[in-house]
């Protein structure tokens, strides 16, 4: 009886110089590829009789900026990919880090996995990923007229402008914010003696 390949090995034969690094915590095992190798990688991952990862579970950005208090020394934006093998019964994560941090540019999956459309979605309009080849990237939970992109960690935590419906002009309009900022701390007031003695 022949021996079951695993992951691990399967990865190395399938994919050969293309992975950075494989490492494995917790069971799970994490892929980092290249960017110049991206869409080659995936084709791959999803093509090959020994990977088969036909579904794409969820995409995400990741925000370094800080990350282990200035620890890494690196690009600052990556994107993740989750995949699952139906026919193999495993998962992986796939890191890929973008090389511009001014203007992160990766090229969409698409045309691999067509379910990340909105996932692609997501991570341009939280963190301002573009993806090159996405057939409609436009913000999917921020308003059209938002500026900026509210997961990266340098994106001020109080905004100044806020949107509302103004029913007489019968659409939405925009102004500055309206509520005074102050420090929430919950005040406790017990009565002398509380708890001692029930």
């Amino acid at each position: 009886m022949s021996e079951i390949p695993t992951l691990q090995s399967a990865l190395g034969d399938a994919l050969g110089d293309h992975a950075a690094s494989l490492t494995q915590h917790l069971g799970e095992h994490t892929l980092l590829v290249p960017a110049s190798s991206w869409l080659q990688t995936a084709s791959v991952l999803r093509d090959h009789a020994a990977l088969r990862f036909d579904t794409l579970i969820d995409l995400c950005g990741l925000d370094y900026l800080e990350y282990g208090n200035g620890a890494h020394d690196g690009p600052r934006f990556a994107v993740v990919v989750h995949l699952l093998s139906v026919v193999h019964n495993h998962r992986l994560r796939v890191r890929v880090f973008c090389t511009d941090d001014d203007f992160p540019v990766l090229p969409s999956l698409i045309d691999i996995w067509p379910a990340v459309g909105w996932f692609e979605r997501e991570a341009f309009d939280l963190f301002g990923v573009v993806f090159e080849g996405h057939p409609d990237l436009r913000r999917i939970l921020t308003d059209y007229g938002f500026v900026g992109h509210p997961f990266r960690k340098d994106f001020p935590v109080s905004g100044h402008v806020e949107m509302r419906y103004d029913p007489e002009q019968k659409r939405v309009v925009y102004q500055s914010v309206t509520i005074e900022p102050r420090e929430i701390v919950p005040r406790v007031i017990r009565e002398e003696g509380y708890g001692v003695g029930r």
